[in-house]
């Protein structure tokens, strides 16, 4: 058997003659011929920086123009990128009253009943105008307390009292 050069590492080995007549020994391995298979190019991450490899429909259809290894790094980039305006789930700000009253900084308890228990704690507009965000027209109440408020006046009375 006649020994033969990889095309892609360079390395030795045997290859039968029937396969040299019909042009099949050229790779050493399966791991050289999947390599001959690539089309695409090593890219640098844009977040990690490490070398990854992407075909050349991964490059053709990128929507961003940006590279990354993986999911994670895809991830980091997307939740810096898309904030605010850049959202397409964002409407004008006005829904955000939420966040407002967190970075505030304020106790988060219920006005009313006083639980501290934020699984069940939702933001309550004192004037019941949801495009008023400020601060000072924002407060925490449980859900159940936030329905007494809305339905009872004697509630909502007693809950503007102890403000």
């Amino acid at each position: 058997m006649p020994k033969i050069l990889c095309k892609i590492c360079s390395k030795s080995f045997y290859a039968k003659p029937y396969f040299l007549k019909t042009g099949n020994a050229k790779y050493c391995s399966n791991t050289c011929f999947h390599a001959s298979r690539r089309n695409g190019r090593y890219i640098t991450c844009s977040i990690c920086k490490k070398k990854a490899y992407k075909t050349k429909k991964a490059l053709r259809c990128s929507k961003s123009g940006r590279f990354f290894c993986g999911k994670s790094c895809q991830t980091k980039w997307r939740n810096g990128y898309y904030i605010r305006e850049k959202h397409p789930n964002w409407v004008n700000g006005e829904s955000s009253y939420r966040l407002q009253l967190i970075k505030s900084k304020s106790l988060r308890k219920c006005g009313l009943c006083a639980t501290k228990d934020v699984r069940v704690l939702s933001v309550h507009h004192i004037d019941q105008n949801r495009k008023n965000n400020t601060l000072q027209n924002l407060a925490w109440l449980c859900n159940n307390c936030h329905f007494l408020v809305h339905h009872y006046e004697d509630e909502k009375q007693a809950f503007l009292s102890r403000r």
